[in-house]
């Protein structure tokens, strides 16, 4: 039997917007909760003084979360319909913790963006938006919540969306929706109701259990970094020397040219394995093992990729980054760049501009950057990185920037260009 496709998808938006309540409507209506867990977030409420089942305690599992009522951490709930198999990560919402927002999103497919329809759309909201946008996030759906509280105006949802879809092309958001919900009562996220006869659309669950994906993954452009050579100290297979690591791009199939980066030496795939045994083709993001016809020298870092469209090996390039740390970044910094299973050093030469969330314009040449700036700086890297933009591959288009004297991770980049 097929196994169904998985949906990796964020929720984030501004504090008390409602995205563990929407989380936990979602788990509770396609009856992901056992009895015990209901039992036990009933009495959680009934303590708390709730007037109400608050489903939001199913996902804020963390003590000083329940407390605050504020979500603080990135919390990950998977759950299964009839169509689909989901992965939700339930990002923080206060702005101190959007580098955690940044983290429930790298791996995002889709991204739900919660807006309160009484405050409308807000800086966080903007914030959130725009590092969808910069992580490469597909599909985004927004949640208009807390409807009931407008007495489900048409008049306060249709302002919302306008502002929404031009926010949306100001980032670069293609493939934006737009749903009035009431994640309290449940209205349009996994059941329709009558409570807005102005809307046509589908419900919130409908449009994840639908929405494509084949479409997104880069399929032209071979890539596998290396992450473990494999050679068994076993005498009867002396000779076997394999690369183990994860598909980021492309089909790969026995036959197959290969191009070793950085060194740019030239083989075949002789075998494409997994743990079950012999393959007839690997996709992203399949985990495998690749033995080539000759016995060069590979190790982990390097990457395989097609000759007639690999990506070209840089010592300086252009990138978008989210700065996570509350050291402020300065020219001329030096920094650790891990980039898939590479290591190198870095310089920041140059802190091109920031984006002012406020008025989403860029700020040219800052002097520093703070925590949570979203920025474009130039790297210059000790060694060569095989990179793409980040718009075409966003495995081998990312890079994390590690503070070496700490080991703290200090930014999220995404490359723009490469010289």
């Amino acid at each position: 039997m097929l196994q169904a496709e998985l949906l990796r998808l964020v929720t984030c938006g501004s504090v008390d917007d409602g995205k563990s309540t929407l989380i936990g409507r979602l788990l509770y209506d396609t009856k992901q909760i056992l009895a015990d867990q209901l039992e036990h977030i009933e009495e959680t409420s009934r303590r708390r003084g709730d007037e109400y089942v608050n489903l939001a305690l199913l996902t804020d599992g963390l003590r000083a979360e329940r407390e605050q009522g504020i979500t603080i951490d990135v919390a990950y709930r998977s759950f299964v319909t009839a169509r689909r198999r989901f992965q939700m990560a339930d990002a923080p919402g206060h702005v101190q913790y959007t580098r955690n927002m940044v983290t429930g999103a790298s791996t995002a497919d889709l991204a739900i963006v919660l807006v309160d329809a009484r405050r409308g759309v807000l800086e966080q909201t903007r914030r959130h938006m725009s590092i969808v946008a910069m992580l490469g996030v597909h599909h985004v759906a927004v949640a208009v919540n807390k409807m009931d509280l407008v007495e489900w105006s048409e008049q306060r949802f249709r302002e919302i969306e306008t502002e929404l879809l031009g926010l949306a092309e100001q980032v670069g958001i293609v493939d934006l929706r737009v749903f009035p919900v009431s994640a309290l009562e449940g209205d349009y996220v996994v059941e329709a109701s009558d409570a807005a006869p102005w809307y046509e659309g589908t419900t919130l669950l409908d449009y994840l259990e639908t929405v494509e994906l084949a479409g997104d993954r880069n399929l032209a452009d071979r890539r596998f970094p290396v992450q473990w050579v494999i050679r068994p100290m076993a005498t009867e297979h002396h000779d076997y020397r394999g690369y183990a690591g994860q598909v980021a791009s492309g089909t790969w199939r026995v036959g197959d040219e290969v191009v070793v980066l950085p060194s740019g030496r030239r083989s075949r795939v002789a075998h494409v394995e997994s743990a079950d045994g012999e393959l007839d083709e690997a996709v992203p993001p399949m985990s495998v093992v690749i033995r080539l016809e000759d016995d060069l020298d590979v190790s982990r870092g390097d990457m395989l990729a097609d000759p007639e469209r690999a990506p070209v090996p840089t010592r300086e390039l252009v990138a978008r980054i989210s700065w996570m740390s509350e050291r402020a970044l300065e020219p001329r910094a030096r920094l650790a760049v891990k980039h898939t299973t590479r290591w190198v050093r870095a310089v920041v030469d140059e802190l091109r501009l920031k984006i002012d969330m406020e008025t989403m314009t860029d700020i040219p040449a800052p002097d520093r950057l703070e925590l949570n700036d979203l920025a474009e700086v130039t790297l210059r890297l000790s060694e060569p990185l095989a990179v793409d933009p980040y718009s075409e591959n966003r495995t081998t288009g990312a890079f994390v920037l590690v503070d070496e004297a700490t080991n703290e991770t200090v930014g999220a980049g995404m490359v723009v260009s490469a010289s």
